[in-house]
């Protein structure tokens, strides 16, 4: 039976300062928003979309993810995705990916083309050559650091950024996205919670989630699966669920947001930090899109 009732939803990042303009990530999260739930009308599955907007969110240069990322200690930009198909339960990601353009593009191959879920550092970027995959030629012209450590956290916290989307296509399947650069110098090798499919997203028959923020707290408290369980099997809303489980951050000294949507085409786009950058769409209401 068709779902009438389409929704999408993409972050930013969870790392938006007060002070910032971010007037040209909303009106690009805006278009991404618009192109999304076009695919979703014609007919487009809730993972393709989910992650064709990755992807143009990391390929835009305008978030801590993908070309916007920031290199870790030693110069190498690692980069983290994941993305989940709630209908199926399939899932891929990708950890410490060096050297390609889109790592939520490398991880649809994983799922697809592996009986494995996650690859990591050399081993992925192997595959994605393997795959013919978009890399990378010269890193200095192609990354843009769209963020850095000093505008985002001071000295010693754990500064972030992160992208997303979560979707509920015509058919009521559910689909999540997570990509990012990581938190900013970081150590080599250092994974966060993005790859990990359970902490930096999750998609079942229930509910789609994609979180962004300081991901070892996000990997302690396994927060998108969380949400998840906290519905199924607690019987807490969709609201309930998402803020309990950013409230357990902040209460182990925590912080960032997610974005989800349940089965029944509710959004919740929740943050227990200064700000966090989204936009979405329910049914057929109007794209909200805000930075705070």
């Amino acid at each position: 039976m068709t779902n009438k009732c389409l929704s999408l939803v993409v972050h930013g990042g969870a790392g938006a300062k007060k002070g910032r303009d971010y007037t040209r990530e909303i009106a690009h999260m805006r278009g991404v928003v618009e192109a999304g739930r076009d695919a979703l009308r014609g007919g487009a599955s809730a993972l393709d979309v989910v992650q064709a907007a990755t992807r143009e969110l990391e390929v835009s240069g305008l978030y801590v993810a993908g070309r916007g990322a920031s290199p870790n200690t030693a110069g190498v930009y690692e980069l983290d995705a994941c993305l989940m198909d709630g209908a199926s339960g399939r899932a891929g990601s990708v950890a410490a990916l060096t050297g390609f353009k889109s790592p939520v593009s490398v991880a649809r191959c994983v799922m697809e083309k592996t009986p494995h879920v996650m690859l990591a550092g050399d081993g992925a970027a192997l595959f994605a050559r393997d795959q013919d995959m978009d890399a990378i030629g010269d890193p200095a012209a192609w990354f843009t650091r769209a963020g850095t450590f000093e505008a985002n956290h001071p000295p010693g916290k754990l500064a972030h950024g992160t992208v997303g989307c979560v979707a509920l296509d015509g058919e009521g399947r559910l689909a999540a996205a997570t990509s990012t650069g990581g938190v900013f110098g970081k150590l080599p090798g250092r994974v966060g919670d993005t790859p990990i499919i359970g902490s930096g997203g999750w998609a079942d028959g229930l509910v789609a989630v994609s979180c962004t923020g300081q991901g070892e707290y996000f990997i302690r408290t396994s927060a998108a699966s969380q949400v998840a369980f906290r519905m199924k099997f607690g019987g807490q809303s969709l609201a309930e669920a998402t803020q309990a489980v950013l409230d357990e951050i902040k209460s182990l000294g925590g912080d960032g947001g997610l974005i989800a949507v349940g089965a029944d085409g509710q959004i919740a786009m929740p943050y227990v930090s200064e700000g966090m950058k989204r936009a979405g769409f329910t049914g057929d209401g109007d794209i909200l899109s805000a930075a705070f």
